[in-house]
Parts: C-alpha cells; sequence; structure tokens
C-alpha cells in the first residue's frame, strides 16, 4: 500500500487504529472453541464489528503457524477476508541473514501479499534489504519495543553516548524511506517519543501497547503524531477478547468504536 492511500485511510476513518487478530484457540467464545472453523469464524466476526473503525489488522503469526497447515491456511482466509481497503501487517518479527530474509520476504509479500511485516534489525543491513526490494510494501523494524525485556538491550549506550534504539532509528534510514520504513516504538516508553520524533520526524510508527500493557493512547498522540498524522496504534485484547460470549463481536465493535472516538479527536485538534 502507498504512503498516500494508507494516510487516506487515517483521514477518511478519523482513526489510526490497528486492530491485532492474535487468534488463540483457548480464549475464543466456548461455542467457537470445539468448532473446527472457530478461529475464522471468530476472525471474520471480529473483522465485520471493527472494519469501519480501524485503518489496519496486524496478525501475530505465531499463533497461526502453531496449528501447521491449517493455521496457514487459516491465515490466508482471513487476509483474504480483510481485502485491499485496510493496511495488513505480518507480525512476524523474522530477522535472518541475506538468503533467509529473501525467502521470509517471499513468503509475505508474494504467497500471502500483506502490506507490511515486522523485523528484527539486529543483524544487521543484509538481514532487513531483502524486504524493502518490493515495491509499496513496508518493513516495520523493531526500535523501542513495550515488553519489561526492552531494557536488557535497546537501552545500552555506545561510545557516543548513543542508546540502541537511536542506533537502529538512525542507521535504518540509510536502508529505507519514509515510504515504506516504519517503526515499532512501544506505547509504555511514551516518554522517549519526543526523541523518537527528533530521529525520525516523517516516518510513520506502528505503536504496541495501550491499554491493557499500560499505554496511553492520550500520551502517545500528543508526543507522536507529525505532519500526516504518522501512527498506527495498535490494540489487541480489548477488542479481540472484549466478551467471551456469544456477544463477543458486539462488545469488540463497542469497543473499537470508543477507541476511534477518541483519536477523532486528537486528530481534529492535529488538523485544526
Amino acid at each position: 500500500m502507498l504512503r498516500n492511500k494508507l494516510i487516506q485511510l487515517i483521514l477518511q476513518r478519523h482513526s489510526y487504529l490497528c486492530v491485532g487478530l492474535d487468534t488463540d484457540v483457548q480464549k475464543l467464545p466456548l461455542h467457537l472453541r470445539e468448532n473446527k472453523n472457530g478461529i475464522l469464524l471468530f476472525n471474520k466476526a471480529i473483522i465485520d464489528a471493527t472494519r469501519d473503525y480501524c485503518v489496519s489488522y496486524k496478525p501475530n503469526i505465531a499463533f497461526y503457524e502453531s496449528l501447521g497447515s491449517k493455521g496457514w491456511d487459516i491465515l490466508g482466509e482471513t487476509l483474504e477476508y480483510i481485502g485491499a481497503e485496510h493496511f495488513t501487517i505480518a507480525d512476524a518479527k523474522r530477522g535472518d541473514i541475506g538468503n533467509t530474509a529473501s525467502m521470509y520476504a517471499r513468503t509475505f509479500f508474494e504467497t500471502y501479499s500483506f502490506d507490511g511485516i515486522t523485523v528484527a534489525p539486529y543483524m544487521g543491513e543484509d538481514s532487513v534489504m531483502p524486504f524493502l526490494e518490493y515495491d509499496n510494501k513496508w518493513v516495520i523494524l523493531l526500535a523501542l519495543t513495550s515488553n519489561r525485556g526492552a531494557f536488557d538491550f535497546q537501552f545500552t549506550k555506545n561510545i557516543q553516548d548513543e542508546m540502541l534504539f537511536e542506533t537502529v532509528i538512525q542507521k535504518a534510514q540509510q536502508w529505507g524511506t519514509i515510504n515504506n520504513l516504519m517503526y515499532v516504538i512501544g506505547a509504555t516508553k511514551a516518554q522517549y517519543i519526543e526523541r523518537v520524533r527528533e530521529l525520525a520526524p516523517s516516518h510513520f510508527l506502528l505503536i504496541p501497547g495501550i491499554g491493557v500493557q499500560g499505554g496511553s493512547l492520550h500520551d502517545i498522540s500528543l508526543l507522536g503524531m507529525n505532519h500526516d498524522i504518522g501512527l498506527l496504534v495498535n490494540n489487541t485484547r480489548e477488542i479481540i477478547y472484549a466478551s467471551n460470549g456469544e456477544d463477543f463481536a458486539i462488545h469488540a465493535q463497542k469497543k473499537a468504536k470508543g477507541i476511534q472516538e477518541e483519536m477523532s479527536k486528537y486528530l481534529q485538534v492535529r488538523l485544526l
């Protein structure tokens, strides 16, 4: 998906919400848990309930590949059901040497036709470049993550007194552009968003971690928006598991709508 189309979707829907599809069979409503098509039926119901309030969907690949070939089939059918009017992200967090990276890129950009994929930068340029060779596709690079373990490495300083996440953000801009490179920045690290924007003022940021994980949509929106909005904010558990009853889709819709309405307010302020 072209950057301009993504921005247009955000402005049309008054939303920069990304819905995570981390569908766990153990968390499905009881009436779907024993259904052989339960995961797909659940995904379709969530998509139907939320598609008007979000601009993006992000299936976490681990939840599908753990099921073997059946899971890959479900992933493909889910992606097809989403369609072309939402930005799709393979939350795969791949990162390997060039030849292997090329196969990962082929998997998620050709076989499954995602718009973007999360990529780990640890192995450096040659592990990332194969993903950047595709037109209208996006690398979403892990930079400053929302988990507690982020403090193990991402804040380590080099001899220039530069933290590792800062090095990642700056170095990666030599590989990609604002049209094909985003960064993952955890909502629980909101105090660093201004620094991120100093280093990458025009890039899109994918921000997980609002809600259950403790991140603030208000703070992220206030500190992270740029001239093109530049944000995709992910929410998973609060939406897709808003209820475990037969009315789960209704509750998912209410939650997504509430987030979209809050986002709309921040967008109005930003666009004034």
